[in-house]
């Protein structure tokens, strides 16, 4: 069965900076073949989708807010991609998810909270 994993969430001060990570697991799942995304919801929020990383490499950061801030990656030898915040602000503030797809299945974790406040 596939799991994803998310660290590295926690409390930060305006402008500053915090690296999430989603750890994959399970036979056969590996970063590198799949499409690999971050999405973030915060309370009384719909969810939205902040990054996407293809196979091919193509990084997207989707909300102007974040475009620039954002940049997504992976470390295939460590099955894991990552999303690197930074200039963090108050409206950056929910729990962030992260979410694979192949080519029939969607694949999601359990959040990792991400809070903003001086």
């Amino acid at each position: 069965q596939v799991q994803l994993m998310e660290s590295g969430g926690g409390w930060v001060q305006p402008g500053g900076s915090l690296r999430l990570s989603c750890a994959v697991s399970g036979p056969g799942f590996r970063v590198n073949n799949l499409t690999m995304s971050w999405y973030r919801q915060a309370p009384g929020q719909k969810r939205e989708l902040v990054a996407t990383l293809t196979p091919g490499g193509y990084d997207v950061n989707y909300p102007n807010s974040v475009k620039g801030r954002f940049p997504i990656s992976r470390d295939d030898a460590k099955n894991t991609v990552y999303l690197q915040m930074d200039a963090l602000k108050h409206a950056d503030t929910a729990q962030y998810l992260c979410n694979a797809i192949n080519v029939v299945f969607t694949y999601w974790g359990q959040g990792t909270q991400v809070t903003v406040s001086s």
